[in-house]
């Protein structure tokens, strides 16, 4: 299969999320729910456009017997996947989930160390899966040893290669990738506030942070504002989002599923008026799953017209 979506993961876990019925810190916990799913944002991404029926390839770095048994449940789950093993262990992250409260809490370990000749064995399969893809995504945080200009390097790949680049990341990730200019980002309110240096007060703020942005040469830019919904900015148009509600089990996972449903949106030619649509509709059914369960396409078509959208006057 020929995968029109690459996704990468470069610091995978696997995600182990334990249900209490009132979390209690310092105190003993009793667990009612357990649950361990493949994780990591970009295979959480390939998870959801596997279910949206989307040719997509879930790649990066594992290691140990934690990554195989990551790799186990992607084969499982019937998700397409090509990944280098380098040494170490693949981590474990934690996420309590407070049910009286609706509060998610998550301990995350650091993951393995990466050694400069595996990231190039990495930087070699990418460039070869590239040659087919339409769609990269790059999300989540890096393991060990890898610098923050690694995505930088990858979305020039992707340039070189014609493909669209997707960043969602955080930090000096965030800020060194964005020299590179990629397609699209996706920032949440905090991450675009650590990004631009300053606290962003309401929707004002939020515009025109996500205006510096497309300033900086990305052609689409989606900042997830949680239960508030989206802003969503081309070269174009902008538009603000309102999801509907629902009863939150977990937001982890949310974020991926907007960034699968941009990628999805960008392969069907949908106007930026139906990405912001999918996108938010996405991220909001996926919300209502527990753990890092995520949506499919029925749902989210299902859902489509209960997102509201209104255009941005000045964009």
């Amino acid at each position: 299969m020929k995968a029109k979506v690459v996704t990468v993961t470069l610091n995978p876990a696997l995600d182990k999320t334990v249900t209490v019925e009132r979390f209690q810190y310092g105190e003993v916990n009793r667990v009612c729910q357990l649950r361990v799913d493949a994780g990591g944002k970009g295979i959480n991404v390939a998870k959801v456009l596997h279910r949206f029926g989307v040719p997509v390839l879930a790649t990066g770095l594992i290691a140990g017997t934690q990554g195989d048994q990551l790799v186990k449940r992607l084969a499982e789950d019937g998700v397409p996947f090509d990944f280098v093993e380098v040494p170490g262990e693949t981590r474990v992250n934690l996420k309590i989930v407070d049910a009286a409260h609706k509060v998610t809490t998550e301990i995350n370990e650091p993951g393995f160390s990466v050694a400069p000749q595996d990231l190039a064995r990495f930087t070699e399969k990418l460039a070869a899966l590239l040659d087919e893809a339409a769609v990269l995504v790059l999300s989540g945080s890096l393991p060990r040893g890898v610098a923050p200009s690694v995505y930088a390097d990858f979305i020039r790949l992707a340039h070189e290669k014609g493909v669209k680049a997707i960043l969602d990341a955080d930090g000096p990730a965030l800020g060194e990738g964005l020299r590179a200019r990629p397609f699209a980002v996706k920032p949440n309110a905090a991450e675009l506030e650590r990004l631009v240096g300053r606290p962003l007060a309401g929707e004002a703020d939020v515009v025109a942070a996500a205006r510096t942005l497309r300033e900086a040469g990305v052609s689409l830019v989606v900042v997830s504002l949680g239960k508030d919904g989206a802003v969503v900015l081309d070269r174009q148009a902008g538009f603000r989002v309102w999801p509907f509600t629902v009863e939150p089990q977990s937001t982890v996972g949310a974020g991926d599923a907007m960034v699968a449903a941009m990628a999805y949106a960008l392969l069907e030619g949908l106007s930026l008026e139906e990405l912001a649509r999918w996108a938010t509709a996405a991220g909001t059914v996926t919300a209502a799953k527990s753990g890092t369960q995520v949506c499919t396409l029925a749902e989210v078509r299902a859902a489509l017209d209960r997102v509201r959208v209104a255009a941005l006057e000045a964009v």
